[in-house]
């Protein structure tokens, strides 16, 4: 592995891990922005300006872009979340100059107002798919009740009212100003060569204007809100609890990761043994996210609505003892295994290696080795997780029911 960095003239980042034994490279574009760097009259506008990033630019129409892409055999895509948009495409390395050549092209795209409008009943569309889904009704509200007024707390889709309600000169206006090279990181990862590399963002990237964009990273502290959401036409009661965990820019993100393995992996961890396993309910699962000057834990529990007042008298049960007892080295051990392995497999695809040195060099300006985040894993102790324990606790916690009963309450 060979790890290069440079920035253009215009502030944009370039950074590259280059594997010999790879037989693809995968290259994105990193920018730091999202839902949390929207005013609530632009809600949702990082997600829809994603669709739009595809619908032309002045070289291309929607047509050509997908027609260059499929060309070369090239796979790309994009994803939005609360603090970035990433876009990104894998290829054979012979096709890189293609394939990048699309990429970069429509990073600046025309955002036509007859594309604006068509793709806003998409969006809309989406919202509503989305608002017929429990879980994803459970975790917006969830998000919204512990964040509170904290731009964290924003839906990264927006309403169907502020989506209605936006104009194509204000996502010209959003952006204009989010869309800097300087707010952007440039990553390639696998077999490829670092002079290409820097031929091609130069030759497409190097001539990007716009000043640098900025974001007001306040640390929230969680509301430890409760609600419960009537939908009487659900089947299961679902409910997502959420407390505050290390931020990003921790080291205890390892331990706090390592910690939600053993408290709610999918597979042998103890909400398995105490929920699922015996069949008190069909889904109990523990999520780490770290966030720009943020963490949470986050519960994710599905079962009968009979049974949810149980469940949850259950599941504190558990997170006290967690507590107060703390965990056992071989929960540690496995934990550990579990998140190596993940790691070291999803490291062997240029496409995986990517994401991670994308994300990593955004917020931190490092490189991480995958050797490097093995040992930071390795390195994590009882004592860790006991400090992460006391520093993060899991209770009291946010708690958001949506199901057919409302007879619920804070256990």
């Amino acid at each position: 592995m060979h790890f290069h960095h440079t920035v253009l003239d215009n502030g944009l980042h370039v950074i590259a891990e280059l594997n010999d034994q790879a037989h693809s490279v995968a290259c994105g574009f990193f920018v730091k922005t999202g839902s949390r760097d929207e005013s609530k009259e632009v809600a949702g506008v990082s997600h829809f300006l994603e669709h739009m990033i595809f619908k032309g630019t002045p070289r291309r129409d929607a047509l050509a872009v997908n027609r260059d892409f499929d060309r070369v055999g090239a796979k790309h895509n994009a994803q939005t979340s609360e603090e970035d948009t990433f876009y990104h495409v894998t290829c054979l390395p012979e096709y890189l100059p293609q394939s990048f050549d699309v990429l970069s092209d429509i990073l600046r795209p025309t955002l036509r107002e007859d594309d604006f409008n068509t793709e806003k009943q998409v969006i809309i569309e989406e919202i509503k798919m989305y608002l017929d889904n429990p879980m994803s009704v459970a975790y917006e509200a969830a998000k919204a009740a512990h964040f509170g007024p904290h731009p964290l707390g924003q839906s990264i889709l927006g309403t169907v009212e502020s989506i209605t309600d936006l104009k194509v000169e204000q996502m010209r206006d959003y952006f204009a100003r989010r869309y800097s090279p300087a707010n952007i990181v440039l990553a390639f990862a696998g077999k490829t060569e670092w002079n290409k590399i820097l031929d091609l963002a130069r030759q497409h990237c190097g001539n990007w204007q716009g000043r640098p964009a900025s974001r007001q990273a306040v640390r929230p502290q969680g509301a430890g809100a409760f609600e419960a959401i009537l939908r009487a036409e659900d089947q299961q009661q679902t409910v997502i609890g959420v407390a505050d965990a290390p931020p990003l820019e921790s080291a205890d993100r390892y331990a706090a990761q390592l910690l939600a393995t053993v408290l709610g992996d999918h597979t042998g961890s103890r909400l398995y043994w105490e929920l699922v396993d015996p069949g008190h309910a069909d889904g109990a699962e523990v999520s780490y996210q770290d966030y720009n000057e943020a963490g949470t834990f986050y519960t994710f529990l599905s079962c009968e609505p009979g049974e949810v007042q149980t469940n949850l008298a259950r599941l504190a049960d558990l997170y006290k003892r967690t507590m107060s007892e703390g965990l056992t080295e071989d929960e540690l051990t496995q934990a550990k295994n579990k998140v190596l392995a993940r790691s070291v497999l999803r490291s062997e695809r240029p496409m995986g290696r990517l994401a991670s040195l994308g994300f990593h060099w955004t917020y931190r300006r490092e490189y991480l080795a995958v050797a490097d985040e093995l040992e930071a894993f390795n390195r994590v102790t009882l004592d860790d997780l006991r400090r992460v324990l006391n520093e993060w606790p899991l209770l009291p916690m946010t708690i958001v029911s949506v199901g057919p009963t409302t007879n619920v309450s804070r256990p």
